[in-house]
């Protein structure tokens, strides 16, 4: 049996993240996924386009989203490409929205982050294709932009190879069996591999693989989806001249200017209905498609036309929709990393985090708002509540 320092569970972007930092840092990795490497259509970590900002609801994950900037950058140098597409961004507050525009004011301004504040009217005259009702209030924050994972997935794969890391894809792990100083993967083909520390970054199949340890976590599997659509006007909705966007209210959408593939994409944040990721469907679900089209026919007057595609994917969602970053308890060699379906902009951060924790390193921030041991995860009673 093979012997590794970390065992990496999972391979979409959080968990190539931790390969490549783990590998970059000297120690022998094996990554561990059960879909094809390069990139899927299974999970979470596909389609052209996710949000990478520093605008967020409390001053640690803004504080957050300067050490995942930073991380990206260190994938840019090593790579010499671009993980970080600036665009720009605008946060939008319609009188009474279930997001307080408070707490992201507040938030921004603890961390010293610089933002504009502006009208409805500022706002369309500075992006012509909005149509906004007179009292929302628009935050716009100049460093906000695109990370891509149909890029930056097989990007983080191939810079964890060059450094040495084992990547195996179609290796489903069917159980992990922490023993001693080592911990024993046991996959679907009848191989097992042993390592010092495992990282399970497994998102919508991680619950599965934490219960037999001991540990229940009360996760919501969800399939979301995103649409593209066409405009006769793509110019104006160019990366060049258009930002990402959100509509902080319930429900909660957001979208992008045209990136990667043709069409101006926009989605509802945690529209879907659960699922069992091992039987879910991919074709989209027309309740949601209704919804951002009156949305977009609302916000961008007639601007953009039909749907030319919809892709759906999964959020592994926790009650408090804060991230899992921590080590079991009972398992001191065992980790695990969820993103709570607002990840992916820090998957270099996890990444470098999740390395240092499987390798005996300081993780360099303060984790204790994603510890197992929250009361979001161990509290039956606690009400869940998605909006971000």
């Amino acid at each position: 049996m093979q012997h590794y320092d970390v065992a990496v569970v999972g391979l979409g972007g959080i968990g190539s993240a931790t390969a490549w930092f783990a590998a970059r840092g000297g120690h022998s990795v094996i990554g561990l996924e059960r879909f094809a490497l390069g990139g899927h259509h299974h999970g979470a970590s596909h389609d052209h386009s996710r949000i990478i900002r520093h605008s967020y609801h409390t001053p640690h994950y803004v504080h957050l989203t300067r050490l995942a900037y930073d991380a990206w950058r260190d994938a840019e140098a090593e790579s010499g490409e671009t993980c970080v597409h600036i665009t720009g961004g605008i946060d939008l507050f319609p009188r009474g929205a279930a997001i307080d525009i408070e707490t992201y004011r507040e938030s921004m301004r603890a961390a010293g982050v610089p933002f504009d504040e502006l009208t409805a009217g500022e706002t369309m005259v500075r992006w012509p294709v909005w149509h906004l009702p007179d009292d929302v209030e628009v935050l716009y924050q100049a460093n906000t932009g695109i990370v891509s994972p149909a890029a930056t997935v097989p990007l983080l794969q191939r810079l964890a190879t060059d450094r040495g890391a084992t990547l195996r894809g179609d290796a489903t792990v069917i159980a992990i069996e922490p023993g001693g100083d080592n911990v024993t993967i046991r996959l679907a083909d009848g191989a097992d591999v042993a390592a010092a520390h495992v990282v399970i970054a497994a998102d919508a199949w991680t619950a599965p693989l934490l219960e037999p340890l001991g540990r229940s976590l009360p996760l919501t599997v969800t399939r979301e989806q995103v649409t593209y659509y066409d405009t006769e006007t793509p110019r104006i909705f160019g990366s060049e001249s258009f930002p990402v966007w959100i509509w902080m209210d319930d429900p909660s959408f957001y979208g992008f200017p045209t990136f990667g593939r043709p069409g101006v994409k926009i989605a509802q944040d945690c529209g879907g209905l659960p699922v069992d990721p091992d039987r879910r469907g991919y074709e989209p679900d027309p309740a949601i498609l209704t919804r951002t089209d009156a949305f977009a026919a609302s916000a961008f007057d007639g601007r953009l036309g039909v749907a030319l595609s919809t892709t759906t994917c999964l959020y592994t969602l926790t009650p408090d929709r804060d991230f899992v970053v921590d080590t079991l308890a009972d398992h001191p060699n065992v980790h695990v990393a969820l993103g709570a379906g607002h990840g992916y902009k820090f998957v270099s951060w996890f990444g470098r985090t999740m390395a240092a924790l499987a390798t005996g390193s300081e993780p360099g921030c303060d984790l204790t708002p994603f510890r197992l041991d929250r009361p979001a995860l161990t509290d039956p009673s606690w009400e869940a509540s998605w909006l971000v």
